[in-house]
């Protein structure tokens, strides 16, 4: 599999809520960075830490928050980025915008990820 390939399987895997396939993906030590001045931004290290986080940003949306869109995957060496778009209500808010998801990924596995958001104010909002 060609890095392309696994950072769109990841899409699909997160699409689908393939918990499965999204665990085969990511290393058990990934590093996610999360964008914002909100409950959820920061760094996280590691699965457990990335399955907590991610868990309670589906509380807080009530299921709806989702990438609802994959428009294009540009690989430079071992990383990909994804122009995305994502979006998810809860009582009171909204979010709705493009971003960038940028994938490092090693041996098969995808080790880091930074996410990038065009209105971080709306984001910091949604999620308080």
């Amino acid at each position: 599999m060609t890095n392309i390939d696994i950072a769109q399987s990841y899409i699909e895997a997160v699409q689908t809520n393939d918990q499965a396939t999204l665990g085969s993906l990511l290393s058990p030590q990934v590093i996610w960075h999360q964008p914002g001045a909100n409950q959820f931004s920061g760094t996280k290290n590691g699965i457990a830490e990335f399955g907590a986080m991610m868990g309670a940003m589906m509380a807080k949306s009530g299921g709806s928050f989702a990438i609802t869109h994959a428009h294009r995957y540009l690989a430079n060496g071992n990383l990909v980025a994804i122009e995305i778009e994502f979006a998810g209500q809860r009582e009171g808010a909204q979010v709705n915008q493009p971003g960038i998801d940028l994938l490092r990924i090693a041996d098969g596995k995808i080790v880091e990820v930074w996410l990038f958001s065009s209105d971080p104010e709306q984001e910091d909002a949604f999620w308080g």
